[in-house]
């Protein structure tokens, strides 16, 4: 009998590709479970008119753990090209599956791990004094409150009477739109609450002190922001004195700290952000350790058990037709790690890591994109590694 029971959700393109690849991974590490398949993605908008089926989401509240492959997502007018014609005269609206599943299960907490493997060839160095190549060790823990902000979906284009009514009632809102007309206005809202700013704070905090990081960083813009920056830092102040003395906090701006991510990385040990801020700086720290190829994630809620984790790399459709596929599969490898973190199976997902360690170093078996080679089907000819090549080499250091 297995242990677990997983809910596979490859999406689309790549997803089904890299998806299949951990799986093979953890099924060599000893990993004991059954995985269910969940449907979700561009296939499922374009035959049924929802891409997040509820038969997906009853899958997942009933097992709480999914590991997620990659959508597609298409702009408005291409997405209603593609559905069935029978579905077209239904006023049908797509929206993304993921920041579906976000919302659904309260997914309010992203944790995006970025740490860098000693040997790969792109990580980030820098010139030291003296001409010296410095290559900082990079080892950086993003949390990103995930539900709210700029993601959170209010917003409007030509914005009924009273919302105009609610925001012409702010001097401010008078003072620089007040001779706009209404029909030029698009208007999207930045909402934060307090129950979610100390869940997102709580989680960061408690990450460090459990993984002895000596700080955690707020990165937003609270001298601009007021209400909703000032607010989180306000909160993070007052739990960091309350609760969480001997943890160090910073405080960067957004814009500031994109600038000295590529100064001095290794300074930085846990971060934390509302959601577009946290979605911007997790990016920034993935490109410093190798780019999308190396950039995992976890979703969760922390009251329900539900979790996700997945790849933070979209699903590459150009890719996904190529006879023998090409794509690193090092970031669904490490999102399982993170799923086996959660699972409290520790010893495994160190395994893992220590196996990936040891190919990286060894620079023997490196993707296209390791390869620095443009993506297109002859890098194998010059001396890319395939995708599965990569996992077999994975599999082979393992204990």
């Amino acid at each position: 009998m297995s242990n677990w029971t997983i809910v596979v959700l490859p999406g689309d393109g790549i997803g089904k590709v890299v998806l299949a690849e951990a799986i093979r991974v953890l099924d060599a590490v000893g990993f004991n479970a059954e995985y269910v398949l969940g449907d979700i993605g561009w296939e499922f908008w374009r035959s049924e008119g929802n891409a997040l089926p509820q038969r997906t989401l009853d899958l997942i509240s009933e097992h709480k753990v999914a590991l997620f492959g990659a959508i597609t997502s298409k702009p408005k007018v291409d997405a209603q090209k593609e559905l069935s014609p029978e579905l077209v005269k239904q006023n049908l609206i797509y929206s993304s599956p993921i920041v579906g599943l976000r919302q659904y299960f309260g997914l309010d907490i992203c944790l995006r791990p970025c740490r860098s493997y000693k040997g790969n060839p792109l990580n980030f160095i820098r010139r030291g004094r003296g001409e010296i190549i410095e290559e900082p060790a990079i080892d950086v823990a993003i949390f990103r409150q995930n539900t709210e902000g700029l993601y959170g979906g209010v917003e409007w284009r030509d914005p009924p009477d009273d919302v105009y009514a609610a925001f012409f009632s702010h001097p401010a809102f008078r003072k620089n739109f007040g001779n706009v007309p209404k029909e030029e206005l698009a208007i999207s809202s930045r909402i934060f609450t307090r129950k979610a700013t100390q869940r997102i704070l709580g989680a960061a905090f408690e990450y460090a002190r459990k993984r002895n990081y000596a700080s955690v960083t707020l990165c937003e813009k609270p001298n601009v922001i007021r209400e909703t920056s000032g607010m989180m830092y306000e909160m993070a102040k007052k739990l960091q004195v309350e609760t969480y003395p001997e943890i160090e906090l910073w405080n960067t701006n957004i814009d500031a700290q994109m600038m000295w991510l590529t100064k001095n990385p290794e300074d930085y040990g846990v971060i934390v952000a509302g959601n577009m801020f946290g979605d911007i700086v997790s990016d920034g720290f993935a490109g410093l350790i190798g780019g999308l190829g190396f950039a995992s994630s976890a979703q969760f809620n922390p009251d329900t058990g539900v979790a996700v984790f997945e790849p933070t790399h979209g699903s590459a459709p150009k890719y996904a037709d190529f006879q023998t596929p090409i794509v690193n599969p090092i970031a669904m490898i490490e999102s399982s790690c993170m799923m086996l973190e959660h699972l409290g199976e520790e010893e495994k997902a160190t395994h893992i890591r220590q196996a990936i360690a040891r190919v990286i170093a060894a620079g023997k078996v490196r993707t296209y994109d390791m390869s620095k080679l443009a993506g297109s089907e002859d890098v194998l000819q010059q001396g890319a590694s395939s995708t599965s090549e990569m996992t077999d080499a994975i599999i082979s250091s393992l204990p």
